[in-house]
């Protein structure tokens, strides 16, 4: 049943005569037995209508040409829109009009899925003219009408089917499918900040591999990048699988987070660009963690994704590869260049692109666990691996004689000493350490 404030809604409108009903994502979200984000509230009453019912409320013009009105319940808000029907699509996003109707069917018949496309009542009574329902049970995104019309008035939807089927595990109906493959090129339509914030979502979803891999054309038109790494055979005994399917294969080995999976999506796209093959037929990819570095940073750049993002993928990459022993000395070393977060962000990054490799070679992965359980018992046993750590600072080195860069490269070498337990992370000790060093320059 609906909540007391959207059924509040709903009944007050029907008091004044008009129809209304809560409609599309919040009507899936309950029949899926899940608690909708936010609930959206159709209505055959005009938006002047609308304020003049709720005049005692405060009310928002949030879209008054397209019939919208936000009426505010105890500071919560609620979408009020009139049943419309949409003009004709230019840009492949936006109708250039809507016209209101009297039929909450053909309101219904404007929307994206046949999920999204039902209406309920204040009595719980469903309203759904495309069997909406049926294919929520069958776990199938069906476009509700003609598919190609559907993506050609809004190509938005295009991402939105994939993100809906990657995160709910559905299938995507047949002519919906191949709709999705014939009209990828109209994305090129969308603004990037949409489609980006549809990819992360994508990404994050249960069934990510599947629509990685049916949809790679799609993935492709949106992060052309990729284009050069599907089918790329890597001739290399550590792989298995081409050089896009080990991405996404990649990408589905590693937590739902939205920066390591974009990491794990790129972290391979510069290796066609450096790839060689030695005699015996073998392929190399020398240098490609700093070429990907490069080339994720442009394209999380073009989606414009936010800076923090943008750096720690490009991190990620750039040290996915990097050779590190799995020993307390050199795990101390490595947070000399990393913090701690970014060393157990680096460690998952290696265990999901090492269980995206030949399952014979596992090394790893294994050495990532290792370095994992290494840092996480360095910091919780507060050992001396940064400058923050040393006992002694840079006005300590200034009394010591040092000024300027000089400063700072004393205090590392200290910190390396200490490391690697040479001195004693002791304030006298390394005074006199380093006014020795000092005396002798």
């Amino acid at each position: 049943m609906l909540p007391e404030k959207a059924e509040f809604i709903i009944n007050r409108l029907r008091e004044n005569g008009f129809e209304a009903y809560a409609v599309g994502g919040c009507v899936r979200d309950m029949l899926r037995g899940t608690v909708p984000n936010d609930f959206d509230i159709t209505t055959s009453a005009l938006p002047h209508e609308t304020k003049e019912v709720f005049s005692d409320l405060h009310t928002i013009d949030t879209g008054i040409s397209h019939g919208t009105v936000t009426v505010m319940v105890d500071n919560e808000p609620f979408e009020v829109t009139t049943f419309r029907c949409d003009g004709e699509y230019l840009d492949s996003r936006h109708p250039e009009s809507v016209t209101f109707t009297m039929s909450v069917e053909d309101d219904l018949s404007r929307r994206d899925f046949t999920v999204n496309s039902m209406a309920m009542g204040a009595d719980g009574k469903i309203i759904d003219p495309f069997d909406g329902k049926s294919d929520l049970e069958n776990k199938m995104i069906r476009c509700t009408g003609e598919a190609e019309k559907r993506f050609s008035e809004d190509a938005l939807r295009i991402m939105r089917a994939l993100r809906f089927s990657s995160v709910l595990g559905f299938e995507i109906e047949e002519a919906t499918a191949a709709a999705i493959h014939k009209k990828k090129e109209l994305l090129l339509n969308i603004s990037v900040e949409r489609i980006f914030e549809e990819l992360k979502k994508l990404l994050c979803g249960k069934d990510v591999l599947r629509i990685l891999m049916e949809y790679s054309d799609v993935i492709c038109t949106v992060i052309p990048d990729l284009s050069p790494c599907v089918g790329f055979d890597q001739k290399n005994k550590h792989h298995v699988y081409d050089i896009y399917e080990h991405s996404a294969r990649a990408v589905d080995a590693i937590e739902p987070d939205s920066t390591l999976r974009l990491t794990m999506l790129l972290h391979d796209v510069g290796k066609p660009s450096v790839v060689s093959e030695d005699d015996k037929g073998f392929r190399h990819f020398f240098g490609h963690p700093e070429i990907s570095a490069k080339m994720a940073e442009d394209i999380l750049g073009r989606l414009h994704a936010d800076n923090a993002a943008k750096d720690t993928v490009s991190l990620l990459c750039r040290w996915h590869d990097k050779d590190i022993i799995p020993d307390e000395k050199h795990v101390k070393r490595l947070f000399m260049r990393l913090s701690y977060e970014q060393i157990i962000m680096l460690c998952k990054v290696r265990m999901a692109d090492n269980a995206a490799q030949n399952p014979k070679f596992q090394k790893r992965g294994e050495d990532a666990v290792k370095i994992m359980k290494l840092a996480e018992r360095i910091i919780l046993e507060k050992q001396c691996v940064t400058l923050r750590d040393l006992a002694v600072n840079g006005n300590d080195m200034k009394k010591c004689g040092y000024n300027g860069t000089e400063i700072g490269r004393i205090l590392n070498l200290l910190l390396e000493k200490v490391i690697d337990g040479e001195i004693e992370n002791k304030k006298e000790i390394l005074l006199l350490f380093a006014e020795r060093i000092n005396n002798n320059i």
